[in-house]
C-alpha cells in the first residue's frame, strides 16, 4: 500500500522539479539570447565606430598604418576585449590588433578574407556571424563587420558619391561572449539547489503533518471498532482546518455511537427483564398445574394468569416490532394534509368502552372547523391513541379527562389531560424512556409494557415536532404540536 505521505511528497516534489525545469529552460534561453544580443550590439557599435573613424582618418590623409590611427584602434580593441581587423574592399587584410599586439600590412599582406564574407558585406552592407575568417583565428569568434565609406564630390554632376574603400571588423572570443551567461547560469543553479532543498524539506514536513493526524484517527477508529468506546482523537481541538473538523466529526460520531451502545445495552437489559417476568410467571403456573402443586380448584385462576401474561407478552412483542419499524432507516414519514380534530374524535370514540368502564367524563375543547395539519395520519392516530389510552388508565375513577386543540404561530397545539396521582418531578424526565414505568403505575397498569410513550416520542421526533408533560396537583397534561397545513 502506497502511503498518502509518499504520494503527497512525490506529487509536491514532482511539481517543484517540473516548475524549476520549465523555469530553468526559459531562463537559459532568454539569458543566452540576451547575452548574444548584447555582444552583437556591442560588436556592431564598435565596428561602426572603427569604420567611421577609419573613414575620417583617410579623408584627413592618415594611412591605416599611421601610428596615431593604430593607437586609436588598439585602444578600442583593448576596451572592447576584441580584435580589430581592417581590410581593403576586396578583402585583403591591412591591420589587425588586439590592443596588445599589432600586425601591419607587412605581415598581413597577401592574406584575404573568405569570398563569402566579402560578398556578404557588399550585398547587405555589413556582416555578423560566427567564423574563423578563413583560418585567421584558431577558433570561431563572433565577428561584426562594417564597410568603410568614403564620400567624394563628382565634379561633373555635383553629387556626393559614396565609395567603399575597406571594411572594419571587430571579433570577440566566444568564451568572453558567454562569460556573463555562464555567470547567470551558475547563480541560477546555486539558487535552484538551495530553493529545491528548502522546498523538499518543507514538502516533507508539510506532508508528514498532514498524514500524521490521519494515521492517529485511523488508529483510534481501529480501537473504537474493537470495542474501546472511550477512545477519542485528542490534540486537534484548537485546529481550525479540515483535520480539526475531521477530528471533531469523528469524536461526535464516537459519542453518538457510545450513547447508542449504552442505550442498546440498556434496551437489552430492560427487554430481558420485561420478557423474564411474564415468562417466569407462565412457567411457574404451568409447572404448578403439571406437577399438582396447584390444586384443581385453583387451576382456572392459574390458567387465567397464564393467559393474561401470554397476552401481555404478545403486546410487548408487537410494540417492539412497531418500535423497530419506526426506528428503521427505511422508515419515511408520509407528509399529507389531514384534520387532527377528526382523528382525535375518532380515537376517542374507539375508546368509549374503556372510558365508560371507569365512569369518566370527557371535556373536549375543539375548534368548530377542521384543523388541517401536515404529517402521517396513521402515525398521529397512534400518538392520539397512546396518549388517550394512557390518560384513561391513570385517571381517577369518576374524574374528568380533558382534550383541547388550539392553533398559534403556524402550529396546532394538542393537549390531553387527566386527573389522578401526580407524577413525581424526578420521573417526569424519564417518562418517555423505553420500558419506564413507575412503581405506582406498575400496580395499576398490569397490562402495560412501558413502550407507549416512547413510541409517541419517536413518532413526533420523526415529524420534527415537540411533546411536553407537566404534572401538578393531581393533574397530568401531555401537549404536542403539529405543523398547520
Amino acid at each position: 500500500m502506497r502511503s498518502l505521505y509518499k504520494r503527497q511528497f512525490a506529487l509536491t516534489a514532482g511539481m517543484i522539479l517540473i516548475s524549476f525545469a520549465l523555469l530553468g529552460t526559459a531562463f537559459f534561453t532568454l539569458s543566452y539570447q540576451y547575452t548574444i544580443r548584447q555582444t552583437r550590439d556591442s560588436m556592431e557599435r564598435n565596428a561602426d565606430y572603427v569604420a567611421n573613424f577609419t573613414s575620417k582618418s583617410r579623408s584627413l590623409g592618415l594611412s591605416v598604418e599611421d601610428n596615431v590611427y593604430i593607437a586609436m584602434i588598439a585602444t578600442i580593441a583593448q576596451i572592447s576585449d576584441a580584435v580589430v581587423l581592417i581590410t581593403e574592399a576586396d578583402g585583403e587584410m591591412v591591420v589587425s590588433t588586439d590592443g596588445a599586439t599589432v600586425q601591419g600590412y607587412s605581415v598581413l599582406g597577401g592574406h584575404y578574407l573568405p569570398r563569402t564574407v566579402v560578398e556578404a558585406v557588399s550585398q547587405s552592407g555589413g556582416y555578423t556571424g560566427m567564423t574563423t575568417l578563413g583560418g585567421f583565428f584558431p577558433e570561431k569568434r563572433y565577428v561584426a563587420g562594417t564597410p568603410v565609406i568614403m564620400e567624394t564630390l563628382d565634379r561633373g554632376s555635383g553629387q556626393v558619391v559614396q565609395t567603399m574603400v575597406g571594411v572594419a571588423y571587430v571579433a570577440a572570443e566566444a568564451s568572453s561572449m558567454t562569460e556573463l551567461w555562464r555567470a547567470f547560469t551558475t547563480i541560477f543553479f546555486f539558487t535552484a539547489v538551495v530553493v529545491l532543498c528548502i522546498a523538499f524539506l518543507t514538502s516533507s514536513v508539510t506532508s508528514l503533518k498532514q498524514t500524521r493526524p490521519l494515521k492517529e484517527i485511523a488508529e483510534t477508529a481501529r480501537k473504537f471498532g474493537h470495542g474501546e468506546y472511550e477512545v477519542r482523537v485528542k490534540g486537534y481541538e484548537d485546529r481550525r482546518d479540515e483535520v480539526g473538523e475531521l477530528a471533531e466529526a469523528f469524536n461526535a460520531m464516537a459519542d453518538s455511537i457510545s450513547k447508542s451502545e449504552a442505550r442498546r445495552s440498556e434496551f437489552v437489559a430492560n427487554i430481558s427483564h420485561e420478557l423474564k417476568t411474564p415468562m417466569t410467571t407462565i412457567a411457574g403456573f404451568s409447572d404448578g398445574i403439571l406437577d399438582g402443586t396447584i390444586p384443581p380448584d385453583r387451576e382456572r385462576a392459574a390458567l387465567q394468569t397464564i393467559s393474561s401474561e401470554t397476552r401481555r407478552l404478545s403486546r410487548l412483542v408487537r410494540r417492539m416490532l412497531d418500535l423497530s419499524r419506526l426506528q428503521s432507516a427505511e422508515n419515511v414519514t408520509a407528509q399529507e394534509q389531514f384534520d387532527v380534530s377528526e382523528i382525535m374524535l375518532r380515537v376517542l370514540v374507539s375508546l368509549e368502552t374503556k372510558i365508560n368502564s371507569r365512569h369518566l367524563d370527557v371535556d373536549t375543547q375543539l375548534p368548530d372547523g377542521a384543523v388541517m395539519v401536515w404529517g402521517d395520519p396513521d402515525a398521529i392516530t397512534q400518538v392520539c391513541y397512546n396518549l388517550l389510552d394512557n390518560a384513561i388508565k391513570f385517571s381517577s375513577e369518576g374524574s374528568t379527562m380533558g382534550i383541547s386543540i388550539t392553533t398559534k404561530g403556524g402550529k396546532a397545539h394538542v393537549v390531553v389531560r387527566n386527573t389522578g396521582q401526580t407524577i413525581p418531578p424526578d420521573e417526569l424526565a424519564m417518562i418517555f424512556d423505553r420500558f419506564h414505568k413507575s412503581d405506582k403505575s406498575r400496580s395499576v397498569d398490569r397490562e402495560g409494557v412501558g413502550l407507549g410513550l416512547y413510541i409517541v416520542k419517536t413518532i413526533l421526533n420523526n415529524h420534527k415536532e415537540n411533546i411536553t408533560v407537566t404534572s401538578q396537583d393531581g393533574v397530568t397534561e401531555f401537549a404536542f404540536t403539529l405543523t398547520l397545513a
